[in-house]
Parts: C-alpha cells; sequence; structure tokens
C-alpha cells in the first residue's frame, strides 16, 4: 500500500504502524492472534443466519461475510461474520478493517489496495488464504464504491 493511501488513513496507518513493531514473524502472528479475539460477529439486529450470498466474500476459505452500514455522516461503518471458528485471519483483518476503515471517507476506503493483506500478514501465506483476505478487501472497497456510485 503506498504511503500517501495509508497516510490518508490514519486509524488503518496507526495499526499498520503497531504491526510493524513486530518484524519477527512469531511475534507478529500473536500479535494478530491478539486482534482476532477482539471479533465481534456481526450482530443480529444487522443479519441472521443463514446470511445472504450476496454478503458472502468470494474464495474466501473462512466463509466471510460482509456489511456496510451507512452512517449519518455519508460514511460506512464495516461489519462481519466469519462462520469458520479457526478462520483466525479472517477475524484479524475484519477487526482491522473495522477499526481502520469505519467512519473514514468512502473515496478513501474505495482506493485501499487489496495487497493491504500481505503489509498485514506478509507474503508467507498460502495463495487460497491470500485470496480470502484479499476478497474481504476487495469487498469492503466495492461497497464503498457503491455508495459513492449511488450518491451521484
Amino acid at each position: 500500500m503506498t504511503a500517501t493511501a495509508t497516510a490518508q488513513l490514519p486509524k488503518l496507518q496507526e495499526i499498520l504502524d503497531t504491526l510493524e513493531l513486530f518484524p519477527d514473524r512469531v511475534d507478529r502472528i500473536q500479535a494478530l492472534i491478539s486482534i482476532s479475539e477482539r471479533f465481534e460477529p456481526v450482530p443480529e439486529a444487522v443479519a441472521t443466519k443463514p446470511y445472504p450470498e450476496s454478503h458472502r466474500v468470494k474464495a474466501c476459505e473462512s466463509e466471510a461475510y460482509v456489511w456496510a452500514l451507512p452512517q449519518g455522516d455519508g460514511t460506512q461503518r464495516y461489519r462481519f461474520a466469519v462462520e469458520n471458528p479457526q478462520g483466525v485471519s479472517a477475524m484479524a483483518l475484519a477487526v482491522i478493517l473495522d477499526d481502520g476503515l469505519s467512519g473514514e471517507p468512502l473515496e478513501r476506503v474505495a482506493a485501499v489496495p487489496c495487497d493491504l493483506v500481505y503489509e498485514v500478514f506478509g507474503r508467507e501465506l498460502s495463495m487460497g488464504k491470500s485470496m480470502g483476505l484479499m476478497g474481504m478487501v476487495n469487498a469492503v472497497t466495492a461497497e464503498a464504491r457503491r455508495a459513492l456510485a449511488a450518491a451521484g
């Protein structure tokens, strides 16, 4: 991700800066596990099971779903379901995307590249896991683009 893109997203940049404090892979994994423990599934007021396929992240092995909730200030709040209880990476990324992008201007959210996944997790992920996590980022950015288009 470019420095310019993250500089315009201060909450996300703060998360990335914190993860940079863990250059050792084992320490980074532990930090991400700690983040995943803060994951809260989508509230029933937003969606109930079975979740609609229209919110399902394509190619995600952890069966992740994404919702973008419009906020009064024209931004969105991002909520997630991760159906695989072993989906720790998906849960960690859900927390990072919610904390880092909820409430941010839609133009900035829409510009987040999917390679954010590599900044968070490194390049050692399997192709399947990388594709699923990138799908989560793409789902969030698509929701922001859809809201921008609807606003005209």
